[in-house]
């Protein structure tokens, strides 16, 4: 497996995917990026591969597209990354800025997690293993966020929400990524 790392900028970009800028950002209240939130996300849920996600966080989610859809589109979120369930990486937000991914939250006595982390989301649900190749660039994604920040907490968002949220869900092996050694 390639551990390589993405490299991110001193403007808090990816050097590798693609980026679709989302709008449901603003500026963080602190400088301080210490942790990462791992999300699942599947639109509509549990299909792949389509348009939603990114139409949800680019506010282009067409409500007659799908029954769920119109329980969902006028939410205003966004995640910092979205990796594919082929590894494909897209960014929607700048590490600099705060998106819009965990809300109601808390961490070690800390509200208002999407403050101090970045959020990233896997194609996938509750139900079903992710791809290798998601693993595989979330560790170098990972590898590039710790070398660019002082992360020290990587959670899920089950973790920081706990009975309001289950992702990334329990197929989600944690054994599959570690912690920078650097």
């Amino acid at each position: 497996m390639n551990q390589q790392s993405i490299t991110i900028t001193p403007s808090g970009f990816a050097t590798e995917g693609v980026y679709i800028p989302s709008a449901n950002h603003d500026d963080r209240p602190t400088s301080e990026i210490s942790m990462v939130v791992i999300h699942n996300i599947s639109l509509p849920p549990k299909q792949y591969g389509g348009n939603g996600i990114v139409d949800l966080f680019t506010n282009q989610l067409d409500p007659n597209a799908h029954p769920y859809f119109a329980e969902i589109h006028q939410l205003r979120v966004s995640a910092h990354f979205l990796i594919r369930r082929n590894g494909k990486l897209i960014q929607f937000v700048s590490c600099l800025q705060r998106a819009w991914h965990a809300g109601q939250s808390k961490w070690q006595n800390r509200e208002r997690c999407n403050d101090f982390s970045i959020g990233i989301e896997l194609e996938g649900s509750d139900e079903d293993a992710f791809e290798a190749a998601q693993y595989e660039k979330l560790q170098r994604l990972l590898n590039g966020l710790q070398a660019a920040y002082p992360i020290r907490a990587i959670v899920g968002h089950s973790d920081i929400a706990p009975g309001r949220k289950t992702d990334p869900g329990p197929f989600f092996d944690w054994k599959k990524i570690k912690a920078s050694e650097g």
